[in-house]
């Protein structure tokens, strides 16, 4: 039902080519059907009654039957494949933007491989099943019940045959297809996981090695692999299975027709004519039924994949636009402090403020962040430092909202953050991930995902400032120098160093850095953070950070503790106030080698 509904659902665009298709298919069956007729025709008129005329008239009408019902399958399946293609085009467009709009924790419920694979490898079995219904499924049956309604017209009595095998082929069918599904939605399962333990060992190759783990990654994945072989196994022996037997009791039905035709004609009961149209009839509900059931092996799979998509495109983005979302903007507040408390104040954009904010997982029976409160100010850095898990990445990404706070009021420049079109409130801020990514492309290409019209002068500024300076020189190409997949061609820091300055390249009032200084040697750290300092003056910054040293000039820090705020101050009074602080203040302290 599932496979129904997306494909009535995609159709709707193409609604006047199916006309055509359906048209099609049924004048190519209506040929196929008329060319047995025809020839029992010249049979019996012509080659019986030795009518040389009749021979070459009707010789003729078949030629032009057979043009017509080449020329029907060839454009019908020419259109069929070019909608099919369309749908494939449409669903996976659906579930990139899909994709898009769902938040981390959306797309963590699913997983990266398994959304891979329902983008590409279900989209594809989806498509597949499209081009078999536009170029078998309308004429198929058709062909099926002419030719039994042809037979019957032939001869009654020899059509008792037909009535007995073909309820014994649907069921035949029936019956395979229905242990057909269970193994097409197991396989798949199984196409998610060995997809995942590929994508991991090729990833993480370099640990694989160091740890001299390669014969268990190769058992692992041999293990997944050898379950997806067997079930892959076990369905291509059922799809096998299907077509010798069909073929089976259509051979003995068409032994039983020429057995049973031939008495009929000795007794004088039907012409050799009749017979041979009979037979070809047979053979038209053969092709019917092999045609149908090509379709219905396609159909389990690809109810299976439909599922799946149906699954990632139904889902509800735990992260939405409110109705009356606006744009970030300055809100005039009251001003405090003030002899009569009417004065009002305009708010800078870029003022951050955490009320009370909250975040839970569903079903989890701790919260990651509860009673969070502070605010980060402009020309002020604020940083964020706690041990491990504490939630200062959570906190973070609940700013420009890829995840949705369950508790509190985050506030944006006076404006609550939900309150605000997604769009413009992640245009109002620039964040440099906790992994540094880059894509496919050139330097240039992914330092102007920031700013598109960014000039060449403006590039080498950002990067100035970002203290790649050094490395740059040494590439002979410049900002046009090539980059693989996640900038791999590249070492941590350098990578880092770029996110970076493509963060930098957006000029906005909010900057966010989640750890993206930790791949840095310290000189690097020193000089990059001094330049940040003089470039960001007017800006609110908010870092987390692990390394105490990196904090140390923050304007304010705030020390997270198993999700709560346990502390916020200056590096000095903190080691004064709070233990939490002081405790991993001083063991890195002592490691760095400093009193």
């Amino acid at each position: 039902m599932v496979l129904i509904a997306m494909m009535r659902r995609l159709l709707t665009d193409h609604k006047h080519a199916v006309a055509a298709i359906v048209l099609l298919q049924l004048v190519q069956a209506a040929a196929n059907l008329l060319l047995p007729t025809v020839n029992a025709a010249i049979i019996d008129d012509g080659i019986v009654a030795g009518q040389t005329g009749v021979i070459s008239r009707l010789g003729a009408v078949m030629a032009v039957i057979a043009v017509l019902q080449a020329a029907a399958a060839v454009s019908a399946g020419y259109l069929g494949a070019v909608v099919a293609m369309r749908i494939g085009q449409q669903l996976r467009g659906e579930i990139f933007a899909k994709i898009q709009s769902l938040s981390t924790q959306d797309v963590a419920v699913f997983g990266t491989q398994s959304l891979t694979t329902r983008a590409t490898n279900d989209t594809q079995q989806v498509q597949a099943f499209a081009v078999l219904v536009f170029t078998m499924l309308v004429a198929g049956p058709a062909m099926g019940v002419g030719g039994v309604v042809l037979a019957l017209q032939q001869d009654v009595a020899l059509s008792s045959v037909v009535i007995v095998i073909v309820p014994l082929l649907l069921l035949i069918m029936y019956l395979i297809v229905r242990k057909l599904i269970p193994l097409y939605r197991e396989g798949q399962d199984l196409l998610d996981r060995a997809g995942g333990i590929l994508r991991e060992q090729i990833i993480g190759a370099g640990v694989i090695r160091s740890f001299v783990r390669q014969d268990h990654e190769v058992r692992r994945f041999a293990r997944v692999n050898g379950s997806l072989t067997a079930n892959n196994l076990q369905s291509a022996l059922l799809v096998a299975g299907m077509l010798p037997m069909v073929m089976l009791v259509v051979n003995l039905s068409s032994v039983a027709v020429v057995w049973f035709g031939g008495q009929r004609i000795q007794a004088g009961l039907m012409n050799l004519g009749a017979l041979t149209a009979f037979i070809a009839y047979i053979l038209q509900i053969l092709i019917a039924i092999m045609m149908s059931m090509y379709v219905l092996m396609t159909a389990p799979r690809a109810a299976v994949c439909a599922e799946r998509i149906s699954a990632v495109l139904d889902t509800m983005p735990s992260v939405r636009e409110t109705r009356h979302a606006t744009t970030v903007q300055a809100k005039t507040l009251e001003q405090p402090g003030t002899a009569d408390g009417n004065a009002s104040r305009a708010v800078p954009p870029g003022i951050l403020e955490f009320s009370g904010v909250g975040f839970s997982y569903p079903g989890a029976e701790e919260p990651v962040l509860a009673g969070v409160s502070f605010t980060a100010r402009p020309g002020t850095t604020t940083a964020i430092v706690g041990s491990t898990g504490s939630g200062k990445s959570t906190l973070l990404n609940l700013i420009p909202r890829f995840l949705d706070s369950t508790a509190g009021t985050i506030r944006l420049g006076g404006s609550d953050i939900k309150d605000e079109s997604l769009d413009k409130l992640r245009a109002s801020m620039a964040m440099v991930p906790q992994h540094a990514h880059l894509f496919t492309g050139t330097i240039a290409s992914n330092l102007r995902m920031a700013a598109p019209d960014a000039t060449d002068h403006e590039l080498w500024e950002v990067l100035e400032t970002a203290q790649t300076m050094r490395f740059m020189r040494d590439l002979p190409l410049g900002l046009a120098t090539p980059l693989g997949q996640g900038g791999t061609n590249l070492s941590g820091g350098q990578r880092q160093r770029l996110c970076i300055a493509r963060a930098l390249l957006r000029k906005t009032s909010l900057y966010l850095f989640d750890d993206s200084f930790s791949a840095l040697d310290y000189d690097t750290d020193t000089r990059l953070r001094q330049a940040l300092q003089a470039r960001l003056a007017d800006a609110s910054v908010v870092v987390v950070a692990e390394r105490i040293s990196a904090v140390e000039g923050a304007g304010l820090i705030l020390v997270l503790d198993g999700g709560r705020l346990v502390a916020q101050g200056t590096h000095e009074g903190l080691l004064e106030t709070s233990a939490t602080y002081r405790e991993i203040a001083e063991s890195q302290l002592v490691l760095d080698g400093r009193p």
